[in-house]
């Protein structure tokens, strides 16, 4: 079969290779600025045949777009983003942008998060070449900027476009090479509390905003939320992030402020997940107090039973689903669209964002060979599979 055919054609040489040079891209977000990545992406791609357009909706932000297919054919879309996140180099016992391999890990930072699953995904394509498999559809590939702070000059700005429909998405993200259908979204926010200064000798002539924080902190982190389990994303939570306040060892607070983030589940939207931080914390007590909201993406989900969801399992030789505690650029393609997305990818969220971040070699060849099986076989969302 020409699905097992494209899949037995895939290099675990290639694909590091690829991942390697991908990582030596400095792409760090803050500060932004992806175009390092743009001409090994532009490369590959042409080399495969596709149509590459450059897509730069704000100076030194640009999104690598390419499409192999008629256009006229259903179109599958592999979305990955090419920004890293900052790096302290000291807390690396490698060099964190040098791509090196040691007892089969591939080491550096975008290793699993996530230029190792966009290696993956072109890895797939090249397979197909190779053992001369044409793809029933058309295969898009974005690469995109700007998924570390929330997409605004990345796959937001593209929907807001028009420039990404399609029939049906995968997002390369690491996901242990299991198929994930849902995300949690996030809710970030300031808490001003305020209280009445007096001198430390004497608390009880003013009201400490430290105290009323310390209150208001432990109730977020306790609260239950009220919304039942998810199947996949369990309960939704809180974490008091940072928090800051007073003037002096010896005065009583008069303000504090707290940063809390509230992971939200699929289906609700920014005011409701507001409310229910305000109810916890008035349910925790009266206080002098004020909300800034700081940033919010909502929670996605797809039908785990959806038949798009078979089919990448099918080429990911019945890998089991799973959900994200935290959100990907799906949710922009699932919400705002309505397009079937799932995420898919080497590597393990445990190590993202985190010193000596790594991929499994094996992990990159196992996940290339489902994108070959995949492009092999896509006829649609939910259509049948090439023999």
């Amino acid at each position: 079969m020409s699905v097992d055919a494209a899949a037995a054609a895939v290099r675990a040489d290639r694909v590091t290779e690829l991942a390697a040079e991908l990582i030596r891209c400095d792409t760090r977000n803050p500060p932004g600025g992806e175009w390092p990545v743009v001409e090994p992406l532009r490369a590959v791609l042409r080399e495969l045949g596709a149509e590459v357009t450059i897509f730069e909706p704000e100076p030194g932000r640009p999104s690598v777009l390419a499409r192999l297919g008629s256009g006229d054919r259903p179109t599958l879309l592999v979305n990955g983003h090419t920004d890293v996140v900052p790096v302290v180099a000291g807390d690396w016992s490698l060099p964190p942008f040098a791509g090196q391999v040691r007892d089969g890990l591939l080491y550096g930072r975008g290793a699993c998060d996530m230029k190792g699953g966009i290696a993956a995904a072109v890895e797939g394509m090249r397979a197909c070449r190779d053992a001369g498999v044409a793809p029933p559809s058309d295969i898009a590939f974005h690469f995109v900027a700007d998924e570390e702070t929330g997409g605004r000059a990345g796959t937001e700005a593209l929907v807001a476009a028009g420039l990404a429909e399609a029939d049906a998405a995968i997002v390369p993200e690491p996901s242990e090479l299991r198929v994930s259908v849902a995300e949690r979204g996030a809710l970030l926010v300031e808490i001003l509390v305020r209280g009445r200064a007096a001198h430390g000798s004497d608390p009880a002539a003013g009201h400490s905003a430290v105290a009323d924080a310390a209150r208001i902190a432990s109730a977020l982190h306790e609260a239950d939320f009220g919304t039942g389990e998810h199947p996949f994303l369990g309960t939704p939570t809180a974490n008091v992030g940072t928090i800051s306040g007073g003037t002096a060892v010896n005065i009583v607070a008069a303000e504090c402020r707290l940063r809390a983030d509230r992971r939200v589940l699929p289906g609700q939207n920014r005011e409701q997940a507001l409310a229910s931080l305000a109810a916890v914390i008035e349910s925790a007590g009266a206080f002098d107090y004020e909300m800034t909201v700081l940033a919010f993406a909502e929670g996605s989900e797809l039908d785990a039973a959806h038949l798009f969801v078979t089919e990448v399992r099918q080429a990911a030789e019945h890998a089991p689903i799973r959900g994200l505690y935290l959100g990907t650029d799906a949710r922009f393609l699932r919400n705002e669209l309505g397009i079937p997305s799932v995420v898919y990818g080497p590597g393990s969220m445990s190590v993202a964002h985190a010193a000596d971040e790594y991929v499994p070699v094996a992990e990159l060849a196992t996940a290339a060979r489902t994108f070959a099986r995949l492009y092999a076989s896509f006829r649609g969302a939910g259509g049948g599979r090439a023999g």
